[in-house]
């Protein structure tokens, strides 16, 4: 499976984002942070049942055992490789426990768990490519992207001016991890995103 193609088809906007990472290794360690995401995003599309749906979910959890044992699932290319980028850079399984149940959530019609689905798997990102440093100034970009991500987008306006007081400290080298925050429009068409995540990364803001 190439996760790198995966990712790109599911999730374009955080795809042309990771691009922006020099480092061959860190790029295909956050692609594999995304690849899971996709994982679980796909499972309702691929079932008739909520039922069904969560049992993949629930699937998906009990991997995450071996997964942070080191033992991942073998001949799963996206277990496999989320379990050196656990180890490599001490992403917190709560995060992923949290991305999970949020999905579980969404099935059964709840609304969007905004730091579930956006806050947390940014904090992640941005630990893989800046390290474990302080994560918590990525909170309100989460949340923009989160926003807009959910139709939200007068709101994303609003926060984005705190978002990017928060960004002040980031790490240049983390900046890939947050820079799809600063897309409007999630049906503007490629070349303009890529256009945008440019300047976003010129400046350092979303």
């Amino acid at each position: 499976m190439d996760l790198d193609a995966q990712v790109r088809a599911s999730d374009f906007d955080r795809w042309a984002s990771s691009r922006l990472v020099a480092d061959e290794r860190l790029r295909r360690d956050l692609i594999t942070l995304y690849a899971f995401e996709a994982e679980l995003m796909a499972i309702p599309a691929k079932v008739s049942q909520p039922l069904l749906a969560q049992m993949r979910y629930t699937w998906w959890s009990d991997q995450l055992d071996g997964v942070f044992a080191g033992e991942p699932r073998k001949g799963h290319p996206v277990l496999e490789r989320l379990s050196s980028v656990v180890r490599a850079h001490g992403v917190q399984r709560a995060v992923l426990d949290a991305l999970i149940e949020a999905h579980v959530g969404r099935i059964q019609d709840q609304p969007h768990n905004l730091g579930a689905f956006f806050v947390g798997p940014m904090r992640e990102a941005v630990r893989i490519l800046g390290g474990p440093g302080d994560t918590a100034s990525t909170e309100k970009a989460g949340e923009v992207w989160g926003l807009t991500q959910t139709g939200r987008f007068d709101e994303a306006a609003r926060l984005r001016p705190e978002a990017n007081r928060g960004l002040r400290g980031l790490p240049v080298r983390a900046f890939p991890a947050v820079a799809h925050a600063a897309l409007r429009d999630p049906a503007a068409p490629e070349a303009i995103k890529r256009l945008r995540l440019a300047g976003a990364a010129f400046v350092g803001r979303v």
